[in-house]
């Protein structure tokens, strides 16, 4: 008998979906050492996978080494145990997403292998978290499901956050590497260095490097494959709804960064170098006071949102809409209300619900400042008009909530997503792949907002936390199946084709093709969903341009 979503497809014409087979597991032992550039380390073998956790891929950054570049890890002699995360890194508190307390001694990698011998593809997954929050060590992160099923090598790590990890200020200049900003990204790139100089010894494939990341983070892998000094370790980009960086909605200005780090030490009493002597408790309250007025309020104009990497001219060379496109082959993905996650319950910045036409203008002014400071309510009214249509004209909802999440998640994440991937259909040499995740969340949560992704790629989607949002049942185990297998063979061919994805076509902006997951039709090829709407930003010169 056919399952409910086969059926569903098989009404309307479409391929059933084909169940994967079970992939053999290797026996289970306990201890299992490795030698690494650093030293030896053990990790722990379960599940047909052996987990190093709390690796070290670079030194510690503290003391005089805060705002320093990442320095190569402190060797060690003996086998050092490798079955604890390491401290996440310092970072504020931020509503609806705890973590363990933070540490500047936080540059550690966890990587997950169905064996250490071979030479299998290597995932290097970037946390997201809006450049502040966040750690490799997160539950939905467990590498664990994706290196098993999809025989991959996963990485994933910590990098400097916030105010240790993104700004700019040549008081702070490493005097060994004349880098002045972006310590987060710079560690990001040292994580990429020693992944390649250690994969062999995790069964992995030093020349077969994907990274993937989300949200921040995958604005991150699109920038890091943008960089001369990395660009040849990275074979293939995943990018899972990336908000690109550009100031002033998410990230300062050069100009800005400096009054930022300059007005945080005249407040703590001492100047931008000093601020490396600063207790890092004192220095992260400062610098969140320094942001928490409302963006027409503060000192600096920009990161109005977000502070994410600052154009410095080597980190960061030029925001991503003035550089050409990745020369390698990209999957991007994106939800299909990536709004929710801002708009619905148990968001990390919760906003009152617009009740009403005169609300909506309101919320939708708010959102537009973020990116126009001077966003009036012409422009608000016009963009919600724009999107009641295109709604009506869709057959899709028209209430105040569902226009604000469609509004929101667009303007800082889908319209950047599907220009970017014109731009690179017109311009670049390699296919790129558009997968829409449409799973939609339980009830009181809405849509399929930001972040649905993540516990359905690594398969933790079963744990509890993620289990009460999105389910725990055949129908949510089979996409997470899918959505390992054609990242898997991503990674490997550069091509996402699968039994279940075989007649998935590279985008072209004339045939704007799209792998929906998750919606009525299970797996389903089909025109990228809601480009009208998209219409708006173009109107208004929004980046990127079309």
């Amino acid at each position: 008998m056919a399952s409910q979503p086969q059926a569903a497809r098989e009404r309307r014409g479409a391929p059933a979906v084909v169940p994967s087979p079970p992939r053999p597991r290797a026996a289970t032992g306990s201890r299992v050492v490795v030698r690494t550039t650093g030293g030896p380390v053990a990790g722990e073998r379960a599940a047909g996978v052996t987990a190093f956790r709390g690796v070290p891929y670079a030194g510690p950054p503290v003391g005089p080494l805060r705002f320093a570049s990442p320095r190569p890890p402190v060797p060690w002699s003996g086998v050092r145990e490798a079955v604890r995360f390491g401290p996440v890194s310092h970072q504020p508190a931020i509503p609806n997403r705890p973590v363990p307390p933070g540490s500047e001694d936080s540059l550690h990698a966890n990587v997950f292998t169905p064996a250490t011998t071979g030479s299998r593809p290597v995932l290097v997954y970037v946390h997201g978290g809006g450049w502040q929050a966040g750690a490799g060590s997160m539950p939905a992160y467990d590498g664990t499901r994706l290196a098993e099923r999809g025989d991959l090598v996963v990485v994933t790590f910590n990098y400097r956050l916030g105010v240790l990890g993104f700004g700019l200020h040549e008081e702070l200049t490493d005097p060994t590497t004349g880098h002045a900003a972006n310590w987060g990204l710079q560690d990001q790139v040292a994580l990429l260095r020693w992944v390649h100089d250690n994969a062999a010894a995790f069964g992995g494939d030093p020349g077969n490097i994907t990274v993937c990341g989300t949200s921040a983070g995958g604005a991150a892998a699109w920038q890091l494959s943008l960089l001369p000094a990395v660009r040849g370790l990275i074979r293939r980009l995943v990018c899972v709804s990336p908000s690109h960086v550009t100031a002033p909605g998410t990230a300062l200005t050069a100009e800005d960064s400096r009054t930022a780090y300059a007005t945080v030490a005249r407040r703590l009493g001492t100047t931008v170098a000093g601020l490396r002597e600063v207790p890092v408790a004192a220095l992260t309250d400062a610098w969140e006071a320094l942001f928490a007025p409302p963006p027409q309020d503060r000192v600096v104009a920009s990161g109005r949102w977000y502070r994410g990497p600052v154009v410095d001219g080597r980190t960061m060379p030029a925001p991503d809409h003035l550089l050409p496109t990745p020369d390698m082959p990209v999957l991007s993905v994106h939800t299909s209300t990536e709004g929710s996650f801002y708009t619905g319950p148990g968001s990390p910045y919760p906003q009152p619900c617009p009740r009403g036409d005169a609300a909506l203008v309101g919320a939708v002014r708010q959102v537009l400042r973020l990116a126009v400071p001077d966003a009036d309510d012409g422009l608000a009214r016009a963009c919600a008009a724009a999107y009641r249509a295109a709604a009506r004209d869709a057959g899709l909802p028209g209430d105040p909530r569902s226009l604000w999440t469609e509004i929101w998640g667009d303007a800082f994440f889908r319209h950047q997503i599907v220009r970017f991937a014109d731009r690179h259909a017109r311009r670049g040499a390699s296919p790129l792949y558009m997968m829409e995740f449409a799973h939609p969340a339980l009830p009181p949560h809405f849509g399929t907002p930001h972040e649905a992704t993540s516990p359905f790629l690594f398969g933790t989607h079963r744990l509890p936390q993620f289990a009460e949002v999105f389910g725990d049942g055949p129908v949510q185990r089979l996409l997470s199946d899918v959505f390992v297998d054609l990242v898997a063979a991503f990674a490997r061919t550069s091509v996402p084709h699968t039994p279940n994805t075989a007649d998935w076509p590279a985008y072209t902006p004339d045939e704007p093709s799209t792998l929906v997951l998750g919606g009525p039709g299970v797996v389903e090829v089909t025109r990228t969903p809601k480009l009208a709407q998209l219409g708006f930003w173009d109107t208004v010169g929004w980046s990127p341009a079309p």
